[in-house]
């Protein structure tokens, strides 16, 4: 996430429970199935029978109908438009996808979150009124080369484009040594929120704490600072 979306998601109703997917792609499928093992209700469409199908017999959604999202009195049959969000997963399907996310957003939905498969994509998607626009497999792609050239970093959250919290393996150079020893903000520029030990976390670590190798640890900075741990 990064600043530009911080308007979507704060405009996001924290009790709703429900959630519509248009499209049952491998996106939209994982879509489905995360929402619904957390507990929300989810309505799946797709406009391929043997999809729709495959979604209830796999048990990924309580419940799904094949219609074609590009007719708007197939949504508004549906009782899409009644939904507070609604999640066009079609992507690889650049027109569909397009109208689509218009006659959900013409439909009234407040909340319209689309999948992007370019960047000229996303602009057509923010043009005719999608609220927040995914790149799955772009943001898949950065994380798996990260991953392959920093294997040290277990995870990151960039903040923004400069700035970012990760997670990574304790450097052997930092073996041993205390946090306060560490002098990470000095010598780094780098702030640490936690380090792990016995398995689990612990946040705003005391001076006295001392790093070992394979552990963890989690800092906040400068993408820069960042790169310039041993790691």
């Amino acid at each position: 996430m990064n600043l530009s979306s911080l308007g979507f998601f704060r405009s996001l109703r924290k009790d709703n429970q429900q959630f519509a997917v248009i499209g049952l792609g491998r996106f939209g499928r994982s879509v489905c199935s995360t929402l619904s093992r957390l507990g929300y209700q989810v309505l799946a469409t797709d406009i391929d029978e043997k999809r729709v199908s495959e979604a209830l017999n796999d048990e990924i959604v309580g419940h799904a109908l094949q219609l074609d999202s590009t007719e708007p009195g197939a949504l508004k049959e549906a009782g899409i438009f009644e939904f507070d969000t609604v999640i066009v997963a079609i992507g690889n399907y650049i027109q569909e996808s397009i109208i689509t996310a218009l006659n959900v957003k013409e439909g009234g939905v407040p909340h319209v979150v689309a999948k992007a498969s370019s960047e000229v994509h996303r602009k057509l998607l923010k043009r005719v009124g999608a609220d927040h626009v995914v790149f799955p497999e772009y943001e898949a792609g950065c994380a798996l080369a990260r991953t392959l050239t920093k294997p040290s970093i277990l995870d990151r959250f960039d903040l923004d484009p400069d700035n970012s919290i990760v997670e990574l393996i304790v450097p052997d150079e930092f073996h041993g040594k205390t946090v306060a020893e560490l002098q990470l903000r000095n010598r780094y520029g780098l702030n640490l929120l936690a380090v792990s030990q016995d398995g689990k976390f612990k946040i705003n670590p005391e001076p006295t704490n001392r790093l070992e190798r394979g552990s963890a640890m989690v800092v906040i900075g400068c993408n820069k600072d960042i790169n310039r741990l041993p790691i």
